[in-house]
């Protein structure tokens, strides 16, 4: 089973694309191909080519595990739930102006 993921060109989102041909940030709302469906797939690839509006177009093998999409590779896992580190407001530019050395 696979998916559609991209970057939409103008935010950088992770998109995916769902089962009306849209482009989703919801992993969970992703259409889920099927190997015997690799002809709508690869037509789904070719028409998004053609808007120009999703970059790193990729097809990201998944399993299907309590009804839920789980992405194969821990790269895709980590773009769909975000950061594996905390997040931290380092650079405090709002306050005095200046970037610490």
């Amino acid at each position: 089973m696979e998916i559609l993921t991209g970057n939409e060109l103008m935010s950088g989102a992770t998109v995916y694309l769902d089962r009306d041909g849209n482009w989703v940030e919801d992993l969970q709302r992703a259409r889920v191909f099927l190997k015997e469906e690799t002809e709508v797939r690869d037509a789904a690839i070719a028409a998004t080519k053609k808007t120009l509006r999703i970059n790193s177009l990729e097809i990201e093998a998944v399993t299907l595990r309590d009804g839920l999409i789980l992405p194969d590779r821990i790269r895709e896992r980590i773009r769909a739930d975000g950061p594996t580190a905390p997040r931290f407001d380092r650079q405090h530019l709002d306050r005095d102006g200046h970037v610490s050395i």
